[in-house]
């Protein structure tokens, strides 16, 4: 079956068209979305006097139906189904007979899944919002257990000064903060319906898509129909921010890699996240830290791909924009799954932080805390840099101790000698912000502040976005050396058609803290309506279940709700 046969008379299309521009291989995964997009429009069509409400109550009740035979794998998808909308609209007139043909009455499939998509999207970047809160809270957990522990801070892959553990892994939860906000902000943009916009140019019909944007959840209907239809920035956008999370979780995971090998030596992976080598009897891998950082070129790869595939279109809608799916799809999966697997394995990882101070003990990691002190003397900070630059060289050509170096020297002496002591120089980072034990203290409450907020934004259910659970790995496996202060710190379903609106599952337009603070701002308004059904839907609050059919699974959690 397909919804253009009247075209082309009793012509059959050639095996070849069929199999090339087919997209029910993978559309079908937006099935329940379909649904519901179709429930808000026969609702729509019943408010507008296009159906009576007997009919909207038959086409609902065979919604309904095609939902349970989705959920319980038992929908049966035919050679003749395009896609998932020829496919619903088919068992729907199988159910209901003619009416079934009044369905997609003031709609085009252009104006339908771009709708779906819409959908889609909203739900997806709240899940993937919600696995990176669940990572930042094992950061933020691994940083408290931490304490004063140490390690050198890299520039250029060379040591460079020592920092506190719990800075390092909180560098990484700023930048995923950083991802949360972004998620945010395409979520709002997007939440825009395209349903009623037709093929390209809207409707004789007395349609109403101000109320099915309300019915759907959306905060806002389109304002121009042929943008409507062709609009997929809000997919590129969406992979933008996924591709990013990727490039964030690939640094992390460079990081385990290196931290784990034996040339290092700062991690030690718990077996249940680690694997061996079908040869090697030693090896322990670091895989899934391997994987992240691989999974970014694909990420990376399905932006780059869809940029291509938009910058040539022509307005309106043109088929091109088939391709716009299986790379949202497919992102949307690998980041849910990158960080659930990152997520594991910063939990149960076991930091060796003796291994870290001996690396960052070395008497040359303090070479700018004599340069400083030379300043807090007198000495211009340019001179005091060239000084301290000459006493460091004079140590690596001469292999003499820089400790002896610089008792020996007359601008130094052997008050400066005790900048050398281990875990001295980390102590004296003082400034906001920096790496020592006061700023990253007060850092550590200032993010367990923005995690809160953005945890409630996004609806993660307050028993676990505290940041106060242990994690499960060793923080200091084989103890630590003091750095001179201890530094651990102090929806609902939107009736008719089971979309949670934007304000609904707690994802207020700003709600980032101030000053550390744990205000968590106002919520967007706009989507808050709970829509009274009309007569003839007893089908309304149907909450929207997980695709259950054949083909690639939707890897993401249920819906908000």
């Amino acid at each position: 079956m397909t919804l253009w046969q009247g075209r082309f008379g009793g012509s059959k299309q050639s095996e070849e068209l069929l199999a090339f521009t087919e997209s029910l291989s993978f559309d079908r995964r937006l099935a329940n979305d379909d649904i519901t997009c179709s429930r808000a429009h026969v609702l729509g069509l019943q408010r507008s006097g296009l159906l009576s409400p007997e009919e909207a109550g038959e086409l609902l009740a065979a919604l309904s139906t095609v939902e349970e035979e989705i959920a319980e794998a038992t929908f049966v998808f035919k050679p003749g189904d395009e896609d998932v909308h020829t496919a619903i609209e088919r068992r729907v007139t199988e159910l209901t007979g003619d009416v079934g043909g009044r369905l997609h009455t003031g709609r085009s499939r252009n104006d339908q899944v771009a709708t779906d998509l819409r959908l889609f999207t909203k739900r997806s970047l709240v899940e993937v919002g919600r696995g990176i809160i669940a990572l930042q809270e094992v950061l933020l957990n691994r940083a408290r257990e931490a304490g004063d522990a140490y390690l050198p801070g890299y520039t250029h892959m060379q040591r460079a000064q020592p920092v506190l553990l719990a800075h390092h892994l909180l560098a990484h939860g700023w930048a995923l903060a950083r991802d949360v906000d972004r998620l945010a902000a395409t979520r709002r943009r997007l939440d825009v319906s395209p349903l009623g916009a037709g093929a390209l140019a809207g409707s004789s019909l007395p349609l109403d898509p101000d109320w099915v944007a309300r019915e759907l959840g959306f905060s806002a209907r389109f304002e121009n129909s042929m943008d409507a239809v062709s609009d997929r920035d809000f997919v590129a956008e969406a992979l933008f921010d996924l591709a990013l999370v990727g490039t964030h979780l690939s640094r992390l995971g460079e990081e385990m890699v290196l931290w784990s090998t034996e040339e290092f030596g700062f991690l030690h992976l718990d077996d249940a996240y680690a694997t061996g080598s079908s040869m090697l009897p030693q090896k322990k891998n670091a895989d899934i830290a391997e994987l992240a950082r691989a999974k970014a070129g694909r990420l990376i790869g399905h932006l780059t791909g869809l940029l291509a595939t938009m910058k040539g279109l022509p307005l309106s809608y043109n088929r091109d924009l088939q391709e716009d799916k299986e790379p949202l799809f497919d992102a949307v999966d690998q980041v849910e799954r990158s960080l659930a697997a990152m997520t594991g394995l910063m939990a149960t990882a076991t930091f060796d932080t003796q291994a870290m101070a001996r690396a960052a003990d070395t008497p040359s990691s303090a070479a700018a805390d004599l340069a400083e002190w030379l300043v807090q003397k007198g000495m211009p900070f340019r001179q005091a840099h060239e000084l301290v630059g000459a006493v460091v060289r004079d140590s690596f050509e001469r292999r003499v101790p820089l400790p002896e170096l610089v008792a020996a020297h007359p601008a130094l002496g052997s008050d400066a000698v005790a900048l050398l002591e281990p875990g001295v120089p980390v102590s004296r980072r003082t400034s906001p912000g920096g790496a020592g034990p006061g700023p990253v203290a007060s850092q550590i409450d200032r993010f367990a502040a923005v995690l809160r907020a953005d945890a409630d934004r996004f609806g993660v259910p307050k028993a676990t976005a505290t940041g106060q659970h242990p994690a499960r790995g060793g923080a200091h496996q084989h103890g630590s050396r003091g750095a001179g202060k201890d530094v651990h710190g102090t929806g609902k379903e939107h009736a008719g058609t089971g979309q949670a609106g934007l304000s609904e599952i707690g994802l207020p337009d700003t709600g980032r803290p101030e000053n550390g603070t744990a205000e968590t701002g106002t919520a967007e308004t706009g989507t808050a309506e709970t829509g009274t059904a009309e007569a003839g839907t007893a089908e309304a609050g149907t909450a929207e279940t997980g695709t259950a059919e054949t083909g690639p699974p939707d890897a993401g959690p249920p819906e908000a709700g």
